[in-house]
Order: C-alpha cells, then sequence, then structure tokens
C-alpha cells in the first residue's frame, strides 16, 4: 500500500502517517496540488492520496482525469467542519476522514483500498475454477489475457495475479487504453522526451517505465489502434521501448496483462487487431464469467459490500435481510460485480433499521432493482444459491470442517500458509488439523499439489 499524504504536515496529518505507516503503508508527502500530480508524472506511483480537504481537491481530481491517472481520494478535515465534508466528497473525494484521526477508521480505508486490489470474493464453483487457474500461472511470467463482461472483475484478478507473483513488491501499473485517445495513448505507454511535441515541455515516463521490475495491466486492449499496436508487439517481444522523441531504447523487465470484454479473435478477422499479438498475449486466457452465471458469488460479494462500506463509513454493520437478498439474486446484473458492488454501497448509506431491507436496494435513479425482475428467474437462482447449503443437511460439523480445510488446501495448492490465512486459523491448528487426517488415511495434498486436477 503506497500512500500519498498532500497537505503540510500539521499535526493531525503526522498522526494520520504514522498510523498509516504502523498498518504497513509506505508514505510519501507532497505540500500541495501541483507537488502531488508532479509526484505522480515522475512514475513513483500511490495507491491512495489522503488529502487536505482545504486544499482544491476538484483541481486534484480534474489533473487526475486530465493525465489519464486513477487514484482514489480520501479528504481529511476538521471533525465539526460539515461543509468541508461535503464540498470535499462533491469535488470528487471517496470518503472523508475527519481529524484527529481514529486509527480504526484510518485502518479500515486502508484495508479496504488493500482488499480492492488483491482479494477475490467467491463461492460459486464457476469462479472456484477460474481461480485455481490463476492460482497455477501466477508464479510465472507469462503474458495474461482477461476476458469477460464489462464488471465482471477483469482488473481485481490482474491485481490478484500480481500480488501471487514473484513480482508483487514491485509497482502494478494500469493502463485504461479506451480511455485515452489514439494520439496520447503512445506517448502514455512509452513516455516522451522533451520537445517531442507540442505540449512536450518537460520528459515524461511512461507506464512501461513506471511498471519496470513489476506487472503493466493494459486494460481494455481491444481498443488500442491497430497503427499502435506494432510498437506494443515489438516492447512485449524484445523487453524495450523506445519514447517519443527518444534517441535510444530504453530496456523494461515488466510482465504483460491484458484484458478485454470483446472477442478478440473476431477482432482479427476483421483487421482490427494484430494476430501475432493476440499469440504473444494470449498465453493463458483466463475467463470470467458474467455475475449471472455465478449466482452463489451474489450473496458472498453482497455480504462483503455491505461489510467494507459500513467500516469505510462508520456505520454499523448490518446483516442483508432475507426479503432483500431475494431481489438481489433476482437481478440480472448487467453491469456485474461493479453493479453489485454501487447497489450495497448504496444500501448501506440509506438503511436505517436493524438490518439492509428491500427499501435500500436501489438504482442510482432511486427506484427499487426488482421493479423489472422476472420472478422465474429469481426463483431459479435462488435455488441454486441455496443449494450449497441444503447439501449440509444431515451431514457432521467435522465432516463439513474436514471438506472445507481440503478444498481449501487445493485452491492454494498444497500451501499450508495461504490456507490458513483464507480459513482464518492458525498455520498451527492447520497443520494439527491435517495431522489428524493423515493418521485416519485421509489424502492431504503436499505443497505444490492438490488432491484433483480440476475442480
Amino acid at each position: 500500500m503506497r500512500l500519498l499524504i498532500v497537505g503540510t504536515l500539521r499535526g493531525e496529518l503526522i498522526t494520520a502517517a504514522k498510523i498509516a505507516r504502523e498498518r504497513g503503508a509506505s508514505v510519501a508527502q507532497v505540500d500541495g496540488i501541483e507537488a502531488a500530480l508532479s509526484h505522480l508524472r515522475q512514475g513513483k506511483g500511490a495507491d491512495l492520496a489522503m488529502v487536505d480537504a482545504h486544499l482544491n481537491i476538484a483541481a486534484l481530481a480534474e489533473g487526475l482525469a486530465s493525465e489519464h491517472m486513477t487514484l482514489p481520494i480520501v479528504a481529511c478535515g476538521v471533525a465539526n467542519d460539515k461543509r468541508a465534508a461535503v464540498a470535499a466528497i462533491e469535488a470528487g473525494a471517496k470518503e472523508y476522514i475527519p481529524l484527529p484521526p481514529d486509527p480504526e477508521l484510518i485502518a479500515a480505508i486502508l484495508e479496504a483500498v488493500s482488499k480492492t486490489e488483491t482479494s477475490i470474493v467467491f463461492r460459486d464453483e464457476a469462479m472456484a475454477r477460474v481461480i485455481k487457474l490463476a492460482q497455477q500461472i501466477a508464479g510465472s511470467d507469462a503474458s495474461v489475457l482477461i476476458t469477460g463482461e464489462s464488471g465482471v472483475g477483469k482488473e481485481v484478478m490482474a491485481r490478484f495475479l500480481h500480488e501471487k507473483s514473484r513480482r508483487s513488491a514491485k509497482p502494478f501499473v494500469s493502463v485504461n487504453c479506451a480511455a485515452i485517445p489514439d494520439n496520447l495513448l503512445e506517448s502514455e505507454l512509452f513516455g516522451h522526451e522533451k520537445g517531442a511535441f507540442t505540449g512536450a515541455i518537460a520528459r515524461r515516463v511512461g507506464k512501461f517505465e513506471e511498471a519496470d521490475g513489476g506487472t503493466l495491466l493494459l486494460d481494455e486492449i481491444s481498443e488500442m489502434d491497430v497503427r499502435l499496436q506494432a510498437k506494443l508487439l515489438r516492447a512485449i517481444q524484445e523487453r524495450v521501448i523506445d519514447r517519443v522523441g527518444g534517441t535510444r531504447p530504453v530496456p523494461v523487465d515488466i510482465r504483460i496483462i491484458a484484458t478485454s470484454n470483446r472477442n478478440l479473435a473476431e477482432s482479427v478477422k476483421s483487421g482490427e487487431f494484430r494476430e501475432d499479438l493476440l499469440y504473444r498475449l494470449n498465453v493463458v486466457n483466463l475467463k470470467i464469467p458474467p455475475l449471472r452465471e455465478r449466482p452463489n458469488d451474489i450473496i458472498e460479494l453482497a455480504n462483503h459490500f455491505a461489510k467494507r462500506y459500513a467500516q469505510m463509513n462508520g456505520l454499523p454493520v448490518r446483516p442483508i435481510s432475507h426479503d432483500a437478498k431475494r431481489m438481489l439474486l433476482a437481478n440480472p446484473w448487467r453491469g456485474n460485480v461493479r453493479e453489485l458492488e454501487n447497489t450495497l454501497h448504496r444500501a448501506v448509506l440509506l438503511a436505517n433499521g436493524v438490518d439492509i431491507g428491500p427499501d435500500a436496494i436501489l438504482t442510482p435513479e432511486g427506484e427499487s432493482i426488482s421493479r423489472d425482475a422476472n420472478e422465474a428467474t429469481a426463483r431459479k437462482v435462488a435455488e441454486a444459491a441455496e443449494a450449497a447449503t441444503r447439501a449440509l443437511v444431515g451431514r457432521t460439523v467435522a465432516d463439513v470442517e474436514r471438506e472445507l480445510i481440503l478444498d481449501t488446501l487445493d485452491h492454494c495448492l498444497g500451501n499450508r500458509t495461504h490456507a490458513a490465512k483464507i480459513l482464518g486459523i492458525s498455520i498451527r491448528t492447520l497443520r494439527n488439523k491435517l495431522n489428524e487426517y493423515v493418521a485416519v488415511g485421509i489424502d492431504v495434498p503436499e505443497p505444490g499439489a492438490a488432491r484433483i486436477a480440476a475442480l
């Protein structure tokens, strides 16, 4: 976690920086908005900006947008300054932290950002198969193409691969190829020298150099102009780049991950995408199914988002009511996980009772999400989602515990440490359980292996 504090370090911000460091974050500090943008232009990077609410947050948000940089902003200000809090949110801040800082609130913010980057919440078998393949190839340097509809979590999967790789201590850099005009994308990727073109008033490091040693995500690569694809192909093949206006090649050491919500094979046929580039990118393909095809993930994700946004907003963690769950299961989720996350964020803020009820499950326009739901589809999805629970009836707690432990170990390819973290138990407890299973003749996967080849 790389935290950038923007503002003069008065006592409150010094305390916030200290809390963040104690929670494992690396902290950099700059005095103002222009200094923050300059810090980011130099390729130093950040995962979260904590900004003094009295600074021009709108200018920072606009500057980030104009530079095609994505960075969550959290505003900080005096606890009773409600006007500053409202203004900061309207200007582009995601959250507002009152000062003096509450250690638990800052910890929740940092944890939420960290989990957004690296964790994948799932329960459905369809997603479990994708996760298992991702775990198997994460440690390699092979290029990966992640495909799926918008909002299914392609960038989250890319961050998961980076976190599980040997490059995890190095930068993870993402560039959205669809959001940057064609005439600017080359400079964005490869950087430029001073005077390379009109407006190039200073040398700029591109995303390839910024990601050196780590992972570069080319998000929605299908939108890249075919002429630029040739230069990208050379960079991937030879691991060197040419800055715009540069006179010598620059070596880079990166792993490439690309995403697309289109069928790139069809784009090759239509001449919109280079076939040789597709082969270079598609060494391994991870196809993430849409949320409607993994119904068991809907409630699992909803509970996760409800807890996260309650903690981030300093609100009580409320359970989701049975009727609200039925509404969630009935929705087709055309926006997939992204739409579900936004819906639960709103629900957490709107809920008033002891739980999150149907009246809080609304669209951005304030309408009930069940308005267009098909009841037959709702019943079918609900039955599928409850199948896993019904399958437990008649089994002992020991049987269920054993299967959960061994399945988790399979997903982790025998890695005891990872399995213990997922299960929420100590490594000693896990080893004791496994020794018990071995003693009665139950097959336990060795490190680097699994009991079964596929889920």
